[in-house]
Order: C-alpha cells, then structure tokens, then sequence
C-alpha cells in the first residue's frame, strides 16, 4: 500500500541524507520525495512517498522517529488529506497534435507555458492519477520529456503538523 509519510525535520545540513541513508539501510524505497523550508525557519517538511504493508510502513516511522533532527512526523494516508504534484511535460506539437494537446491541456485543466513552432511545454497539478491520466490520453508518441515534483501533502481539517 501506498503510504505518504510528512515529517517536521531542523533546516540543519546532513538532516536530509540522514533521512534518506535510513531508508537506503533497511532497504525500503522511496517513491518521490519532496522537500522545501517551512513557515518556521529552522525546519523544513519532507514529504516521502513509500511503498509498504503496516509492519513496514510501522517499521519506518519509529525509525525516522529515533533520528535526532526529526522534529515530528505523521502518516498523511492514515486520515484525510490533500496531495498534489506538480509536472512538466514537454511534447512535440506538429500539424494537428498542436490542437489536440490544446483541447487535453483544457479537459484536464492544463496550462501550456512555452511554445516553440514544434513543441509545445504543458504545466499540470493533481494528485498522482490526475498526472498519469494526462500522460495516457496524450500518448506516448508525443511526451519528448517529464519532469515531476514529487507529492506534497497536509491533513485536512483541524490537524496539523507543527511543534
């Protein structure tokens, strides 16, 4: 199961690789991993998407927990929340693709943010379904190149994640 794990972590150098090296040494894998400072200069939030049953997902948490520049963290999956991911697609646009793309750009509620005579770059938020429908629908004939955020994450509601 899909887990996606928000952890409060001190804006220190090394706390980042220490994250990560813990998840390298037990061997769990890291699907995305987004990270950027918080409203609180001296900490930042990493949002680590992973892959794991209870056990692992269980395992993973007490470990992150032990690590000293660890604040505080919580598994967004086990409650509501909202995620998003941010992509950048590049695709070439050629004859009648270029108003196809224009036409998926539109459904899926796309932006087309640079336009050359044969490629056009195409700017698209959603949670990770949202980003692989429009690859789908688009084809792989047209997609030259991808690049995604990673998910970022927060509970809804009242429950926050601060110290």
């Amino acid at each position: 199961m899909r887990h996606i794990i928000s952890i409060l972590l001190e804006n220190e150098p090394g706390a980042l690789s220490r994250v990560v090296g813990l998840f390298s040494q037990r061997n769990f894998n890291i699907e995305t991993l987004n990270v950027a400072p918080t409203e609180d200069a001296s900490l930042s939030r990493l949002t680590v998407t992973t892959f794991g049953d209870e056990r692992i997902i269980e395992q993973i948490t007490k470990h992150l927990n032990r690590l000293i520049d660890v604040v505080k963290l919580v598994d967004l999956t086990e409650g509501d929340h909202v995620e998003r991911e941010l992509m950048l697609v590049k695709l070439k646009a050629v004859g009648d693709a270029r108003e196809e793309i224009k036409r998926t750009a539109e459904i899926f509620r796309a932006q087309i943010v640079d336009v050359t005579p044969s490629i056009y770059t195409v700017q698209i938020a959603g949670d990770a379904g949202k980003l692989d429908g429009f690859l789908q629908a688009l084809g792989p004939s047209s997609v030259l190149e991808v690049a995604r955020t990673g998910v970022s994450g927060i509970a809804r509601g009242e429950k926050t994640l601060s110290v």
